[in-house]
């Protein structure tokens, strides 16, 4: 399958989370200039294939895990048991999730990035 623009885009800069960390779909958005398309991260997201797949981008490529909601909640509703799933990677990476699925963001937020560092990952010079 061939993937938008726009999801490669939030696929490069996924990759740039560090284990540990989280960031939202909201910052991932506003990164990427698009200030009301934190949907669109996550749906991005939620198209990744299995590792198996044979594509770049997989959800073994992309740590789809780091990132949850503004609030810093876990909020995968598309697969039965994803939730339980990114709350044990999120564990394994040392980010600890509470019994609700939150994440506290003053403690694992990942900023983001500044301009020139995305402008060098999403033309493939960094």
């Amino acid at each position: 399958m061939n993937k938008s623009g726009f999801y490669v885009q939030v696929y490069k800069v996924a990759q740039q989370i560090p284990p540990g960390k989280v960031t939202s779909y909201g910052r991932i958005a506003l990164m990427l200039g698009r200030r009301n398309a934190a949907r669109a991260v996550g749906y991005a997201l939620s198209a990744l294939n299995a590792p198996d797949s044979g594509e770049r981008y997989t959800a073994a490529t992309v740590p789809w895990q780091r990132v949850v909601n503004n609030q810093g909640r876990i909020s995968i509703h598309h697969r039965k048991h994803a939730a339980q799933e990114q709350a044990n990677l999120l564990r394994a990476e040392g980010v600890m999730v509470d019994a609700h699925g939150r994440v506290d963001l003053d403690i694992y937020l990942w900023e983001g990035l500044h301009l020139v560092e995305l402008d060098d990952i999403l033309s493939g010079r960094g």
